[in-house]
């Protein structure tokens, strides 16, 4: 009973009320608190343009040569690679560089640089071989999607001077340069064509899977100043390109396609001439 009549406590209305001390934080940009993945929904609509170009280019190349068309079906190969040089140095250029068209890329390149050239080589020259035909175009086929996952995994460790193995790009176009060299010389229907596309694509396949280095144009610096000569060397490349381009074109990717082993056969004979002068030096 004392506790129910109690008189209640009286409050002094003077006296401070403390509040605790709340420690304020430097406020932290959006961009930083989310996700990448969260902000970036979209995609780069420049280069990946360019890159649905060349996928078009390769389902055209295949519909041209169901047709027939087998000179038509080069010249959408070489358009393919064309927009494919195009998106990269767009993307290049405006900063949008992404995973998504790196992923993108390689499985444009698989269409237009893989099985365009081959079906193009097997309804062109392989056709007589039977079933030696068709698994040598699945063999080049194969062969390019391996060298493009091998590319896309040591893209950031490997050296940008070079390319290990031949580059999809360059066997396609090997392929339509051939193609384009035999219809210049009037030999389109020679039979020497279905053994001569047989060891070609066979012989691409390897050199893609390789261990060859090629010199990748990616590097280039165009920017830098160059000697007289290399003008002078560019003017008489425009004038036989434009004089028969047919054989410029076969000429230019035979020589970067031997290029790799060629460098590999000419660093080994200099290991083994400084290995001898190493040797004779020693030898009182």
């Amino acid at each position: 009973m004392n506790g129910i009549n109690a008189p209640e406590p009286q409050t002094n209305p003077s006296a401070k009320v403390r509040l605790l001390h709340r420690k304020t934080r430097p406020r932290v940009p959006l961009r930083q608190r989310m996700p990448a993945e969260k902000l970036k929904k979209g995609v780069f609509l420049i280069p990946s343009l360019f890159t649905a170009g060349n996928i078009m280019c390769g389902f055209f190349s295949i519909v041209s040569t169901f047709n027939g068309e087998y000179v038509q079906a080069v010249f959408f190969i070489i358009l393919a690679n064309v927009l494919d040089g195009i998106d990269g140095y767009a993307a290049r250029l405006t900063n949008t560089t992404s995973q998504f068209g790196v992923e993108l890329d390689s499985l444009a390149d698989v269409v237009s640089f893989g099985v365009a050239p081959a079906i193009l080589v097997y309804f062109w020259a392989l056709v007589p071989w039977g079933n030696w035909g068709w698994l040598a175009a699945c063999t080049y086929v194969v062969c390019g999607a391996l060298r493009l996952a091998r590319y896309n995994v040591q893209a950031k460790s490997a050296a940008k001077g070079h390319f290990v193995g031949l580059p999809i790009p360059a066997a396609a176009e090997m392929i339509a340069a051939t193609v384009l060299i035999y219809y210049y010389l009037g030999g389109e229907g020679a039979a020497n064509k279905h053994l001569t596309l047989l060891l070609v694509i066979y012989g691409l396949a390897l050199l893609m899977v390789s261990g060859f280095h090629y010199l990748s144009v990616k590097s280039t610096d165009l920017r830098k100043r160059l000697p007289i000569s290399a003008l002078v060397f560019g003017l008489v490349l425009i004038k036989l390109a434009v004089l028969a381009p047919q054989v410029m074109f076969f000429t230019s990717f035979l020589l970067y396609t031997l290029s790799g082993p060629l460098l590999w056969c000419w660093t080994l004979l200099r290991r083994q001439r400084g290995k001898r002068g190493e040797t004779a030096k020693a030898l009182p």
